[in-house]
């Protein structure tokens, strides 16, 4: 009784097999089917977890891509006025409303970009309330990639005269003060690759002298 046991135990975890195979020399004619092979299908798990891999994949292509010309790409360098000295201001009354003034001013160009900087010239103009009064231009140069070169200028208004705002400037200097706008500008070029792309760089400073002590009270700079 336990050897049947047994013997039906193992009859039952034979495999099940579908389809037999064709002998390779048949005994007499006999017509076969034969059916193509399926494959298995793929779950939706699988489907999606390749689909996640495709989207991590382009996204990470992508950024890798913006990155890169987010870096490259030229931008305009950073120009930063960091000293500015008054060596003359004094107004001329007689024979006719007149201004003498000599400024000495440091600019810093900082040029950002991972290619050198060459620029033309670098231009700094004064200005007395919105009308400009004289300007002063300094050589080219070159700045290697995330250098630094500073330029020195010196500003002279020899017996400048005044017509327009002949009234504020009187007026100004019985309170012992004249507001002053300066204005330096650099431009040059950056070369990417084979392309010569223009760069343009600009800063404003609103400068308050003290005719007295010859001396600046104030200069609030910005950006443009």
């Amino acid at each position: 009784q336990p050897r049947q046991t047994m013997t039906k135990t193992k009859r039952q975890e034979e495999p099940v097999v579908f389809y037999a195979p064709i002998p390779t020399h048949p005994d007499h004619d006999q017509n076969y089917v034969v059916l193509p092979f399926y494959p298995r299908p793929r779950n939706h798990h699988t489907r999606h977890n390749h689909h996640l891999r495709c989207c991590l994949g382009f996204a990470a292509v992508f950024f890798l891509l913006a990155t890169a010309a987010y870096l490259l790409y030229p931008s305009d360098p950073d120009l930063t006025l960091v000293r500015l000295h008054l060596n003359n201001v004094q107004v001329q009354t007689s024979p006719h409303p007149s201004l003498d003034l000599s400024l000495s001013l440091s600019l810093k160009v900082f040029n950002r970009d991972f290619f050198s900087l060459n620029y033309s010239s670098i231009v700094v103009s004064i200005g007395y309330r919105g009308r400009e009064l004289g300007f002063v231009s300094s050589d080219g140069g070159h700045v290697r990639a995330r250098g630094s070169s500073y330029v020195n200028a010196t500003l002279v208004l020899d017996g400048f005269q005044v017509i327009h705002d002949v009234f504020y400037l009187i007026e100004d200097l019985a309170k012992g003060s004249i507001p002053f706008d300066t204005d330096s500008k650099v431009k040059g070029t950056v070369r990417l690759f084979f392309i010569q792309v223009p760069i343009e760089a600009r800063i404003s400073c609103e400068v308050l002298v003290n005719t007295n002590n010859q001396t600046i009270i104030r200069q609030d700079c910005y950006p443009e």
